[in-house]
């Protein structure tokens, strides 16, 4: 598929028109692989006072202690100034922090420089996030989350425009004349499957009147995103393949490494095996995933920062987590050739998109739906209708 070129394949951004830049957060400390410290980095700050609070928490010029800001959507943190706010941790809440690294984030908007309270209005359990990573020609051109992504630069696509899995982020029209042309129904789930089992580096999307080449692309793209997000089922290797531990991994591992001829991970003197190599190699974001995995339990923090609040001893989840990732990794690799092979014959392009009135898509669809039908909480308890 991806040595396969057609000139008019639309654009990505085309056919799912509304994106976001993803969040900034301005300081390390409010997200982590451990829900349990984040809420220790947040005691740590509290207990702190006056210029003390002020250099743990770590200021830019978008927040300071004394920063104003009304509550995230759909979350339950205070609204005071953070220089005299005091009150338990607001509970964690799993994000996307890395290709295929979901972490936790205190989901309290005094902590983050750029929030994108947009993304936070949309997210639910019907929400698809697709995040563009375009500079990465070893890994995915598409990463997909059902959690909010941190990751940067690429722009954030969400699925559907609105909570409860309504109003797709498709170009109007398109499932239209999507259907007219195959004889099919497909859904807007169906449509990303598509692009993400068929996308090219560029980030244009091959679409075909094919059906049955359709069918196929479809029922691969739903293989992939099901591994991405990680939700439901458990995915698992066949019971010869499935990795294990074979040596007890230390307290606090610190070295990782690959031996190819035995297909086993070491963590210092820990063995983690069969792990087949093509999981070792996955790479995005610029380097393997597993090493960066590793990277982000591991590094060591700055000492004094809320950062270094972090677990004295490895936890039994991430290895329960880390296995799971080389089975995740191991069946993408897999699927890989599939989608290599996938020759998109019968093309619809942008122009029969242009002739049939689909592209360009309206302005509109390229900002937010008004999706509030409530008020949120602005600064100092202060409510807002926007």
């Amino acid at each position: 598929m991806r040595g396969v070129t057609h000139d008019d394949a639309p654009p990505l951004a085309d056919l799912m028109p509304w994106s976001v830049a993803p969040p900034r957060l301005g300081r390390g400390w409010p997200t982590g692989p451990d829900a349990a410290s984040l809420k220790a980095r947040w005691d740590a700050l509290l207990k702190a006072d006056g210029p003390d609070r002020e250099a743990l928490f770590e200021p830019t010029r978008s927040r300071t202690p004394r920063t104003a800001v009304g509550r995230l959507p759909g979350q339950s943190s205070g609204t005071e100034k953070l220089i005299r706010a005091s009150g338990p941790c607001p509970d964690p809440v799993r994000v996307l922090h890395a290709p295929f690294d979901e972490q936790w984030l205190i989901p309290d908007h005094r902590l983050i420089d750029t929030a994108r309270p947009e993304l936070w209005r949309v997210a639910d359990e019907h929400q698809i996030f697709v995040v563009e990573t375009p500079s990465d020609p070893a890994g995915p051109p598409l990463l997909a989350t059902a959690h909010l992504p941190l990751l940067r630069p690429g722009r954030i696509r969400p699925l559907y425009r609105r909570p409860g899995g309504t109003e797709p982020n498709l170009a109007p029209g398109l499932r239209d004349h999507l259907s007219a042309r195959l004889g099919l129904s497909p859904t807007p789930l169906d449509i990303l499957a598509w692009t993400t089992a068929t996308v090219r580096p560029d980030l244009t999307v091959p679409l075909t009147e094919d059906p049955e080449l359709w069918s196929r692309g479809v029922e691969l793209g739903h293989r992939v995103l099901w591994l991405m997000r990680r939700d439901g089922d458990r995915p698992k290797l066949p019971g010869g393949r499935r990795p294990y531990v074979r040596a007890p991994l230390p307290s606090r591992p610190l070295t990782i490494g690959y031996d190819r001829e035995e297909e086993t991970l070491l963590l210092d003197d820990g063995r983690i095996a069969p792990v087949p190599p093509q999981a070792w190699d996955f790479e995005a974001a610029g380097g393997r995933v597993l090493e960066q995995w590793f990277a982000a339990r591991t590094t060591e923090p700055e000492p004094g920062t809320l950062a270094a609040i972090r677990p004295a001893t490895w936890p039994q989840t991430w290895t329960s987590e880390l296995l799971e990732l080389i089975t995740v990794l191991a069946l993408l690799a897999e699927l890989r050739p599939r989608q290599r092979e996938l020759t998109v014959t019968a093309p619809i392009g942008t122009e029969e998109l242009r002739k049939a009135g689909v592209l360009p898509a309206p302005e509109a669809s390229r900002r937010p739906a008004s999706v509030l039908d409530h008020h949120e909480e602005g600064p100092e308890g202060q409510f807002t209708l926007i």
